[in-house]
């Protein structure tokens, strides 16, 4: 049946507003998200166009950019894309050396230290064992507490380094309690705790940690343990202190808030950690400090660097100081409070229960009892082109996940808003509606200060 406004099937959606030409050939234009929304509350079937004619059926091409809302790896940018495709410098030349000299130096003012930061060309997984391989010995006493998978992982890690490590549990839906922590140091009179690890961010559950907190216990009970503070889903997102917080090492990866491709990793160190890393006895080859600060005196590396992506980091830390560290945290705050005020208006519940925990980079929401997000995610995937990230081990099928960090704004957050709303009401989630508008009320909220705060 024909809509007589329209010219096109009453009881099918297309993907965009439909009208008959003189020629009778079908012509579309884009339609407002509002009327897609408003569609969509009549439950009217999604069909994708294949051609602009009138044959109609499921296309594999869907139109429009990918939008790849998984908290890592994140879009990379076009300037970094770019700066990745230039030719190959000979890495043992002066004019790599130089080159590699300027970013060394300019990746401690992402860390706000003035100690070095150690490259390696590997995933965040190796800045992992490095931190506990330079700086450790077999049988040496760490504690972590448990936040997540990411936090879970890096035990499994430790253990198998032949550590003990005094894992406290958690439920995975609050970052690290202090409090927890100060009790083991104070009871470790005979101070056999070597370190304290824990994730800034987790990336599973959208829960952030205090680590001022975390350095304030070790220093009201006096213990000489090294800190040690995984940044790979935070640093370039929220506020990172390596020197001030008095943190000895800082773990980071290269595909998350540095917006590049997975493949390098990043250790910064303090004098504290560097003197550990003489007595350590955990053996290290590829990971060794010693033998990359050598070479990077003089911008050289002892084996051979990943050039390319070492020209995307140069531009990504360009990105990054030409908006300004303090706006780039502001900015991944705002469109994290339109993201939760969004999930508060769907009546979801966040995976983070704490609102002191709730992290800036991503948010983890929990589905109904008896709905799978797994299966809304393939939807959502399937529908509107968008990747959500998925949940991990224990929460596997029980939250799906919203990344809100890297070069993003939003716009590319209202859109993301807009297949989640659209894709709740397609898979049957219970729901209510406004979760989009409650965004964008927030973010004139954010606007309104921020005018405030400028005059």
């Amino acid at each position: 049946m024909m809509s007589a406004a329209s010219g096109c099937p009453s009881r099918i959606l297309y993907a965009g507003v439909c009208r008959f030409d003189g020629s009778a050939h079908l012509r579309y234009s884009a339609r407002s998200l509002s009327a897609l929304v408003d569609l969509r509350r009549a439950k009217v079937p999604y069909i994708r166009f294949q051609s602009r004619t009138n044959s109609m059926s499921k296309s594999p091409y869907l139109a429009g950019r990918h939008f790849l809302q998984i908290p890592g790896p994140t879009p990379v940018p076009d300037r970094i894309q770019q700066a990745m495709a230039r030719p190959i410098m000979d890495h043992r030349s002066q004019e790599f050396a130089h080159f590699s000299a300027k970013v060394l130096h300019s990746l401690k003012d992402i860390f706000k230290t003035k100690n070095p930061v150690i490259m390696f060309p590997a995933s965040g997984t190796g800045a992992w064992e490095a931190a506990l391989a330079n700086t450790l010995s077999p049988g040496d006493k760490i504690v972590m507490f448990e936040t997540g998978q990411f936090s879970m992982l890096w035990q499994v890690m430790a253990e198998k380094l032949g550590l003990r490590v005094d894992y406290i549990q958690s439920d995975w839906r609050i970052g690290v309690d202090a409090a927890s922590i100060a009790e083991r140091l104070n009871a470790d009179k005979a101070q056999e705790i070597k370190a304290v690890a824990i994730v800034h961010n987790e990336t599973a559950t959208g829960c952030s940690s205090p680590v001022e907190e975390v350095r304030n216990a070790l220093d009201a009970a006096g213990h000489p343990a090294l800190l040690m503070v995984d940044t790979i889903s935070s640093l370039g997102c929220v506020d990172y202190q390596h020197d001030a917080w008095r943190v000895d090492v800082t773990v980071c990866g290269s595909q998350k808030g540095l917006m590049l491709p997975p493949g390098l990793s990043f250790t910064a160190v303090s004098e504290k950690a560097l003197q550990a890393s003489k007595s350590s006895r955990l053996p290290t080859a590829f990971f060794s400090w010693e033998d990359m600060l050598g070479p990077n005196e003089k911008g050289l590396y002892p084996y051979t660097p990943a050039i390319t992506l070492m020209y995307g980091l140069q531009e990504a830390l360009n990105m990054l100081n030409e908006e300004g560290l303090d706006n780039v945290f502001a900015r991944h705050a705002k469109l994290a409070s339109g993201v939760r005020a969004a999930v508060a208006a769907w009546g979801l519940e966040n995976q983070c229960r704490d609102g002191k925990y709730y992290s800036n980079a991503v948010t983890s929401i929990r589905m109904p009892e008896g709905h799978s997000a797994d299966q809304f995610r393939k939807l959502v995937l399937e529908n509107f082109n968008m990747s959500l990230g998925a949940g991990l081990t224990k929460v596997a099928d029980k939250v799906f996940r919203i990344g809100h960090l890297g070069d993003t704004n939003e716009l590319t957050i209202i859109g993301a808003l807009g297949g989640v709303e659209m894709g709740l009401e397609m898979a049957g989630v219970p729901h209510s509606q406004g979760g989009v508008d409650a965004a964008m009320a927030e973010f004139r909220r954010w606007g309104r200060v921020q005018q405030a705060a400028a005059a």
